[in-house]
């Protein structure tokens, strides 16, 4: 356990790092990549140049200090974050490396106000931080080794069908090269896809919601091709325009808590945005494959019909099972948007599932918080590092 001073000179430092910690997280990446440049096939390079991942961080290291007495208060945030370091392959044996580049970081940034006693009492509390992680990851490894048709790490997928589901949207079904199965999983989690782009010096990762109900014989993941302007948009170009049938990528078990409750017999509300669809049309085959029959409204908002996926797959989906119903909303036509007036006639009682760009998601749990939806009715995941809601901090 940490000592008492340790405790109070953490809480005491907590403000320090509200107003430094960006700066901090952003001196550390830098750092860390200088001397560790292998460290850069893990990390996500697109998060770092918009500086996601290192807000992300420093929120992350800012509610440990203020949670100090209790760490249990961000174990679901422990948990979260796990599940995204054992779908990358993060190993122990890199925390005593990241939590080196940190203390370094809290150095350089706040100088001599950085005395020996804060650093030693961060380097006390870091390393108690990173056991739970490390013990709560071993956890995660073991359970995806030994699942029927696990693994550890990743793995190689061969792609075995390669679909367009609009001009912007591209599903790729993966299948093991050893011609094993794949393991079941649960709806909305996602898989880490790693490639070797020619020309380019480090592998990449990008992690993908798998976008179907749950079988043995493949993965479906549905990638939107993002502009080649964009840094998100190296690897889905590469797969969009290069990774052909029969071409190959690495692949982590399947995991993540942003997952459907199957325990719950209420009414769904699933409020996709864009690509964020993938996760909620993975749910949704599964609540009709359900002997429990549960009432399902599906909002599907798109810039264009043209950019959005799926669109017959849900209609086809609605028009066969009485329980769903399907709308879809335009951003470029006179029905675009979906507003706190529609949100207002779907049911209160309802678990309400929201993915989509930021914008999207935090317009949608703006609006069900001032219509009366719990936080514990409203489940949600952003694509890349997660980022506080507003919403919620106010309501």
């Amino acid at each position: 356990m940490l000592s008492l001073e340790t405790k109070s000179i953490i809480k005491a430092t907590a403000p320090v790092l509200a107003q430094h910690g960006t700066t901090i997280t952003t001196e550390f990446y830098r750092s860390l990549f200088d001397a560790h440049p292998e460290l850069l096939n893990v990390f996500n390079h697109a998060n770092q140049a918009k500086g996601r991942q290192q807000t992300a961080l420093a929120n992350t290291v800012y509610a440990a200090a203020v949670h100090i007495d209790n760490l249990e208060a961000i174990l679901p945030s422990v948990v979260q974050i796990a599940h995204k370091h054992v779908s990358l392959g993060i190993v122990p044996e890199q925390y005593p490396i990241v939590g080196e580049y940190l203390l370094k970081a809290i150095k350089t940034v706040l100088g001599d106000a950085a005395t020996p006693e804060i650093i030693n009492a961060w380097a006390e509390a870091y390393g108690f931080i990173a056991d739970v992680f490390i013990s709560v990851e071993a956890g995660m490894y073991k359970k995806a080794e030994e699942q029927q048709n696990g693994w550890k790490l990743f793995k190689e997928f061969k792609v075995v069908d390669k679909v367009q589901e609009s001009d912007a949207i591209t599903s790729f079904y993966l299948q093991p090269t050893d011609g094993s199965k794949v393991p079941a999983y649960q709806p909305g989690q996602y898989i880490s896809v790693r490639v070797h782009i020619p020309g380019e010096t480090y592998t990449m990762i990008r992690q993908y919601s798998l976008s179907k109900a749950a079988d043995e014989e493949s993965f479906r993941i549905s990638v939107k091709r993002e502009s080649d302007l964009d840094p998100n948009g190296k690897v889905s170009v590469y797969l969009h325009e290069q990774l052909e049938v029969g071409g190959t990528v690495e692949v982590t078990p399947p995991a993540g808590e942003f997952v459907l409750n199957e325990a719950s017999s209420g009414p769904v509300v699933m409020l996709a945005g864009g690509v964020g669809i993938t996760p909620l049309l993975s749910m949704t085959e599964r609540l009709l494959q359900s002997a429990a029959v549960r009432e399902t409204l599906f909002l599907h908002a798109a810039r264009s019909e043209k950019e959005a996926a799926f669109v017959n797959e849900l209609q086809q989906l609605s028009a066969t099972h009485e329980e769903l119903t399907y709308r879809a909303f335009f951003s470029d036509t006179d029905n675009g948007f979906i507003t706190r007036d529609i949100l207002a006639t779907v049911p209160k009682a309802a678990d309400v599932y929201i993915c989509g760009p930021v914008g999207f998601m935090e317009s949608m749990i703006a609006n069900l918080v001032a219509l009366g939806f719990s936080e514990e009715q409203i489940h949600y995941e952003f694509f890349g590092p997660a980022i506080p809601v507003k919403a919620f901090a106010t309501s």
